[in-house]
């Protein structure tokens, strides 16, 4: 007996999925539950957040008319299904690959991608511009946003529904709530409930109700008002979102397709303006060890899928996010006025360590940088020392704070900059390229880059002991380079760097984990004849001006170099150089930075070999300084 050709191998776009009928669906949903978990045990890669999104993606594809109707994703985490179905299943095992498909969406990508998402909440106000320049070119489509509970707890994603709401924009939006469990409420009754008031028959008699209500006198009328919100928040709960402008509808059970498909199908012919969708999904759903894991696989590098067993990279050193953590809580045992916050990354930034030693002086404020950079400031200026832990990429979103709410105030906020310099497979958008530039043209700011994780150790001593202002230091995603461990901390001079080797002819300030291609490239560059000295500046601001200028006047060339982009520690060093005229006496000065691109994912150390940022890099860097016709050396005897 032939075996049935795979419903998934006859759906290249969704438009061959909704040539399917309904009762296929389900067959549909468990091959793409199945084929996501096998793509993603090659690739690595965010897998709950799509396992809990299978059904909803079908969904999604089949009622509406993708990518004429706008589907936007926020963050990404989920969109590997969604990748599945638009016509990437073939390249979905390059995922996160070098030269592969993206991790979050990508609108070079695919025209299924309308919008590139991986920083979380902009899913709402991306879709509602699209929204409002449908309606402004006269265009009858529908734009989907699906936004994450998690999501919803930054401020950004309130901003843009209030917007909406005020617009009365045609916008639909999902909120896929995968941190309850689905409980009776969503059951039977509520599924009748949510399909009964997104149908049209229902939408029709309320508008008419209201409008009689209005003819009553005032009294009676903001009591039906009243009693009207009452009974449907009671039901359904979503009086907080009809208070902003949008038609609530939900909860639903969003696994089960015979009772998403006509709600969602209602929602797309309503003529209303904004409608939320509230559907109820499991993080992880289908994937036993997924379901069974404490984060439900949120971020998984390869595994088996039988056993749900992750591979265990070997550990040549502890991970600099590790050595933060284990190093603040030993400034905290000594310190209690030592605090800590993250933004809904606590074990991102390693913070869950911390907050196992010290729950009561751990902040975790959702996705919120914006309050987080304030609410550090509020607790600084009350004498308390707080570290704020965010990733280098996701500070970005609360500079405004950073600038107004902590440095015109020279409040003493210590800021942890994890993922600093380019992180692999994640790509461009978490890549840490720029926090050098941008918090070193900040008065009052110290910026630290730690070269190893020993100096990450000191560094956060020096961040507990700085009560002056506020205080910076970074450290790339990964392990160590495996130097010997200090058992405490000691406080750094602020604003002097180190000299390692010392030569005459050369030299190379690194700032940052570059510190170990800088020394690679020195013994290349000796064993050309050229004597190379290596110094690690350690502090991006204040600069160590004495070891600049010495570096400056007893060599030929000095090379900069730092895992950051164009106007950071380089761009000061020249400004150094130029102020005290030092590049007039015939230095040769080449600082080495991150190009002016944004790098695709990839491994780490290829995407610096691609950035020249390696000892290859450095090598080729001091031999263009001293012109083509330098001879290259051989190695001495």
């Amino acid at each position: 007996m032939p075996v049935p050709t795979p419903l998934l191998d006859t759906i290249r776009t969704p438009e061959d999925l909704r040539r399917l009928s309904e009762t296929q669906l389900r067959a549909v949903a468990d091959e793409l539950r199945a084929e996501t978990i096998d793509a993603v045990s090659v690739t690595g890669g965010h897998l709950g957040a799509g396992l809990g999104v299978v059904e909803l993606t079908v969904a999604l594809h089949y009622v509406f008319d993708t990518p004429r109707d706008r589907l936007v994703w926020d963050v990404g985490h989920q969109a590997y299904p969604h990748k599945i179905l638009t016509g990437r299943r073939d390249r979905i095992r390059t995922l996160r690959q070098g030269g592969g498909l993206a991790g979050f969406t990508r609108r070079a990508e695919s025209e299924y991608d309308p919008f590139g998402a991986a920083h979380s909440s902009t899913s709402i106000s991306s879709a509602l511009g699209m929204a409002v320049a449908r309606d402004l070119s006269g265009k009858p489509h529908n734009v989907v946003a699906v936004i994450g509970d998690g999501a919803m707890s930054a401020g950004m994603a309130y901003e843009a529904m209030n917007n909406a709401g005020a617009m009365h924009s045609r916008l639909i939006v999902i909120l896929n709530d995968n941190d309850m469990s689905i409980a009776p409420p969503t059951g039977a009754m509520s599924s009748y409930l949510a399909r009964l008031v997104s149908g049209g028959t229902y939408r029709s008699i309320r508008h008419v109700a209201k409008q009689l209500a209005r003819k009553l006198p005032k009294f009676f009328y903001e009591k039906a008002q009243r009693a009207e919100e009452y009974a449907r928040g009671f039901w359904t709960g979503g009086t907080l979102f009809e208070e902003m402008g949008f038609y609530y509808v939900g909860p639903i059970d969003g696994h089960n397709l015979d009772r998403l498909l006509p709600i969602l199908k209602n929602v797309r012919d309503a003529e209303t303006g904004p409608i939320l969708v509230h559907v109820v999904t499991q993080k992880g759903k289908g994937y036993a060890p997924a379901e069974n894991s404490a984060d439900k696989y949120h971020g998984v590098v390869t595994f088996d899928v039988v056993t749900g067993a992750q591979a265990k990279p070997r550990a040549n050193a502890p991970s600099y996010t590790k050595v933060f953590a284990e190093s603040l809580v030993k400034e905290a045992r000594k310190d209690e006025k030592i605090v800590a916050i993250t933004a809904a990354m606590p074990s991102g930034t390693g913070l869950d360590l911390f907050a196992k030693q010290f729950p009561a002086r751990t902040f975790d404020v959702g996705i919120a940088e914006q309050h987080a950079v304030t609410f550090a400031g509020g607790l600084a200026a009350e004498g308390y020392k707080p570290f704020c832990a965010i990733y280098s990429t996701f500070l970005q979103r609360a500079y405004d704070q950073v600038v107004h709410d902590v440095a015109i105030q020279n409040l003493p906020v210590r800021f942890a900059l994890d993922r600093a310099g380019l992180v692999g497979a994640d790509g461009p958008t978490h890549a840490g390229s720029f926090d050098v530039a941008y918090l070193g043209c900040l008065p009052n700011f110290v910026v630290m880059a730690a070269a190893d994780e020993a100096e990450l150790v000191h560094m956060v001593a020096t961040a507990a002991a700085y009560d002056s202002g506020p205080i910076a230091f970074r450290y790339p995603r990964g392990e160590g380079v495996g130097v010997d461990m200090p058992e405490v901390g000691v406080p750094l001079a602020i604003g002097r760097g180190r000299l390692l080797r010392e030569g005459d002819r050369v030299a190379i300030l690194s700032l940052g984990t570059r510190l170990a291609e800088a020394l690679e490239a020195a013994e290349e560059l000796e064993a050309r004849g050229l004597s190379t000295t290596v110094a690690d500046a350690r502090f991006a601001k204040p600069i160590d001006d004495e070891l600049v200028l010495r570096l400056a006047h007893e060599h030929e060339v000095l090379v900069t170099i730092e895992e950051g982009s164009v106007g950071g520690f380089g761009s000061a060093v020249l400004q150094l150089l130029a102020e005290r005229g030092a590049l007039d006496q015939g230095l040769k000065v080449r600082p080495m930075v991150l190009p002016d691109v944004f790098i695709e994912h990839d491994k780490p150390e290829r995407m610096y070999a691609r950035a020249g940022l390696d000892a290859s890099g450095i090598v080729a860097k001091v031999f263009e300084a001293l012109g083509r016709e330098e001879p290259i050396l051989k190695a001495r005897a």
